[in-house]
């Protein structure tokens, strides 16, 4: 349903009884500041509104506790950290890897990139 409609139907359930002056406001504000890719419902159980701060927070905490492997290496131990860090197996990280680097011609560069700059498992700092 678009804002518009969903107003409609809380003004309805407001004449109606169904909601008081002070949840009709609570429910109209919910539905004003909702995200408009949650479809607008005020009642639905997606993300609060400081969910996205929650989540580039998440984000940037995993991003500063990457670290390259030095168990699971092959060579500069980026697939191996990357494996550690984001729950997938090693060896997809390798795959995508190259067939990144013979398909578009970047993936090298991006490995090499990674390894120059993300440091060591056993780097002080984490």
């Amino acid at each position: 349903m678009i804002v518009s409609e969903e107003i409609k139907r809380l003004h309805e359930l407001h004449q109606a009884g169904a909601l008081t002056d002070e949840e009709f406001a609570r429910a109209k504000a919910r539905l004003l500041d909702s995200d408009p890719g949650q479809g607008g419902a005020p009642f639905s159980s997606g993300p609060a509104p400081h969910a996205d701060a929650d989540a580039g927070a998440d984000f940037a905490r995993d991003v500063n506790r990457f670290r390259r492997s030095r168990n699971d290496r092959w060579l500069g131990g980026v697939c191996g950290g990357l494996g550690l860090s984001s729950g997938m197996e090693s060896w997809i990280w390798r795959l995508i890897f190259v067939l990144f680097t013979l398909s578009f011609g970047f993936g090298l560069v991006i490995y090499l990139l990674l390894w120059i700059f993300v440091p060591d498992e056993d780097m002080i700092g984490n």
